[in-house]
């Protein structure tokens, strides 16, 4: 699961300065963008005076072909294997995957700005780094982590493989099942994962000039970009760049100094009983994780909170009273890890156990509907208006002050319109690209699954741009992407064609992917082209850019993914340091678009119809009260997550909130301003320090102290066993 914040606040943050006089000098610039987002939500109106282009006007844009340098995919590359590890430490323990935009656009500033420094004292720097190659190098590093994301790592793709389908209770499932390997992970990623960019091609003008949807994040990525650019907001990201440094090298420092005491199960500073070893029991504690913290500074609140209270919910409430239900519910003697006994309803107790939990699908599914039907009405009734009413106007004329034609667009807009619509991608292109694509992946994809036949594929690529199009469309207005709903969509309408009998769970996993992946990437490239719109950057490099991207993408996830996956011997397995929950999760709704629900223990089922009917009327209630009200009530989404991994990260989270909000009430200036910088360098600081952790686990360098927790009497047995 993804979450991200709205980081329009991190990008006015990344503005502001930290002295009054330094507020005074940049006033105009702020000014300028809060005129260019009302004059975007109105249609222009925004003064000369107060242009945000006005600034870059004397700066040259440089062709779309200049806009991707060698330095750029240099640097592309390196941060794209950091962020890989990260994210995929982070698909692999809950599934929660903060955005990463303003890490990879502010460690690309600082990369390229440090090389070209480096250059022009030695009087070799020929080309001056610009704003459209810093955001080419974000749209490369955000393309490449998408596919860590939505490659399946921990969802789709692991559910496919041995271990996970040995935790299965029924005998013919168990025996489905296909292990990843290098070879056809890559080749899988490569024949799905550029669909979707064609796909979305032909669209990008209704999109954003003649809909101007606001994609708040492209936004967002594109106004932090563009302060780099001015000199003072160089000066502001310098010492951003150096905030995270620190904190990078404390994450790191403090998870080599972690790995010392864990030379053992359950030992180490992740199993610490911060709240009492009967907390512990239900998984209530503070795990130490620098990764979590950080991930709890860039999320909102409300995320936060929602998920501690679906931890209290399910871990502090109903688990205890359905152990007291034992013998009535669920056989007294059923095994801990039966799916006719307490595992039905959730993650048994003891922490070796498998991790299915109906109930949390049952929050996921309810809440991803309902969201997917609100996007999707105002979608159809939007389009149908839009292209009813719109104008077309195909070039917009610059002039010092209001055009004529067009008196309410701004300088700016006139100004981007112009450039964005100078490098057309032919529609032609587009479409030729799709079909070949798609040729080529219904003819190639039977030959990895052959479970999923040619005409299930053609069927997915015929709805295919579709979907892209509503899940890119209401990207636009939520900034919320549902490609994990579409894929769950896959899972159950390919299954259930398939049936049980003919390989339907992996051939609903596999069109989960080719699903997952095509919307994915349609809503990524509308959000990055939203970027380059705003910073002059060409649809062409934007293109081209998340071609490369995703390329590295497909070649760098699966060998990260690989690494993990040699070096940790239980991934997968519950208990253990990476569960991958969510690919457990994804195969139980497999087997359910194919076997149904008979096997679930006594009211189990109704319990899941109350949670799903639950999660849609909270959202509904969100809906009704309105946005000042909403941010008190929790997200069933956040509440979900815990249900099945305990609420152990949600505490963690709630810490890197209560850091936030003591510093916001003491400094909110500093606070906005650094906020992201230092939770961006925790994450990333824990985040790669998992490459040296894989190589000493595959070298066979074990940690030499084990820190175990006992009670009392526990430690008193094992005194009296050692004296004897």
């Amino acid at each position: 699961m993804c979450i991200g914040k709205d980081e329009s606040g991190m990008a006015e943050g990344s503005d502001r300065s930290l002295e009054e006089d330094e507020v005074n000098r940049r006033n105009p610039d702020s000014k300028a963008k809060e005129e260019e987002e009302s004059g975007s939500r109105s249609g222009g109106g925004e003064g000369d005076g107060l242009s945000v282009e006005r600034i870059f006007e004397s700066q040259e844009v440089p062709p779309w072909k200049r806009q991707l340098t060698f330095r750029a995919l240099g640097v592309s590359f390196v941060l794209s294997v950091l962020f890989a590890f990260i994210v995929m430490k982070l698909n692999l323990t809950t599934g929660v995957v903060p955005s990463l935009n303003v890490a990879a656009g502010l460690l690309g500033f600082f990369f390229v700005k440090m090389w070209t420094k480096v250059l022009d004292k030695s009087g070799l720097l020929q080309v001056p780094f610009t704003r459209q190659e810093n955001t080419v190098i974000q749209t490369c590093v955000v393309a490449s982590c998408g596919i860590a994301s939505s490659g399946g790592f921990g969802q789709y793709l692991f559910a496919m493989s041995e271990r996970v389908a040995g935790q299965s209770t029924n005998p013919q499932s168990a025996q489905e099942y296909k292990n990843p390997s290098l070879p056809w992970m890559i080749g899988f990623l490569f024949v799905v994962s550029f669909l979707g960019l064609f796909a979305v091609v032909p669209l990008r003008k209704i999109m954003i000039i003649d809909f101007k949807l606001t994609y708040p994040s492209g936004t967002a990525t594109a106004y932090l970009i563009n302060s780099f650019h001015t000199p003072e907001g160089a000066k502001l990201a310098k010492k951003q760049v150096k905030a995270l440094g620190k904190f990078f090298s404390f994450s790191f420092l403090w998870g080599f100094f972690q790995w010392f005491y864990t030379a053992g199960d359950n030992c180490g500073f992740t199993n610490f009983p911060t709240l009492g070893l009967k907390a512990f029991q239900y998984r209530f504690y503070f795990d130490f994780s620098a990764t979590y913290v950080g991930i709890g500074m860039i999320c909102p609140y409300i995320v936060n909170i929602s998920a501690l209270l679906g931890g209290i919910l399910s871990w502090g409430l109903m688990w205890p009273l359905i152990e007291t239900r034992k013998g009535h519910w669920y056989p007294a003697d059923a095994s801990p890890t039966s799916m006719n006994g307490l595992q039905g309803y959730q993650a048994s107790q003891d922490i070796h156990a498998n991790v299915q939990i109906f109930i949390s699908i049952a929050v996921i599914l309810g809440d991803g509907l309902y969201n997917f039907f609100r996007v999707l009405g105002p979608t159809v009734s939007g389009v149908y208006h839009r292209l009813r009413d719109r104008k077309m106007s195909h070039v917009l004329p610059i002039a010092n002050g209001s055009s004529p034609e067009n008196p309410q667009v701004s300088y700016d807009d006139q100004r981007r319109t112009q450039l964005f619509l100078k490098d057309r991608i032919p529609t032609w292109f587009a479409v030729a690209g799709y079909v070949a694509l798609a040729a080529i992946s219904t003819a190639t994809l039977p030959h990895m699954f052959h479970q999923l036949k040619w005409y299930y594929i053609l069927v997915i690529y015929l709805f295919a741009p579709v979907l892209g199009f509503c899940n890119a469309y209401g990207c636009g207005l939520t900034d919320l992407t549902l490609a994990s709903i579409y894929g769950t969509l896959a899972v159950f309408v390919i299954g259930a064609w398939a049936g049980a009998s003919n390989g339907g769970i992996l051939a609903g996993l596999a069109a989960c992917g080719v699903m997952m992946n095509i919307v994915s990437t349609a809503s990524d490239l509308s959000q990055d082209f939203k970027t380059g719109y705003l910073t002059l950057a060409s649809p062409r490099s934007m293109f081209v850019s998340q071609v490369i991207g995703t390329a590295m993408g497909c070649i760098i996830s699966p060998c990260v993914f690989w690494l993990f996956y040699k070096a940790f011997k239980d991934l997968g397995l519950p208990g253990s340091e990476y569960p991958v929950p969510y690919a457990i999760v994804f195969r139980s709704m497999a087997e359910l678009g194919v076997q149904g629900l008979s096997s679930l223990p006594k009211h189990c089922l109704t319990l899941c119809y109350c949670f799903f009917a639950a999660a849609m009327i909270i959202n509904g209630f969100r809906d009704l009260v309105g946005k000042k009200w909403a941010r008190f009530i929790p997200l069933p989404m956040a509440m979900a997550i815990p249900f099945y991994v305990g609420p152990f990260f949600a505490i963690d989270m709630c810490v890197g909130s209560l850091i936030l909000f003591i510093w916001e009430k003491t400094n909110k200036a500093k606070a906005d301003a650094f906020g992201p910088a230092v939770a961006s360098g925790l994450i990333c600081g824990d985040g790669i320090w998992t490459l040296p952790s894989s190589m000493l686990q595959l070298a066979g360098v074990n940690p030499p102290i084990c820190m175990k927790f006992l009670s009392r009497a526990a430690n008193k047995r094992v005194d009296a066993f050692l004296g004897s």
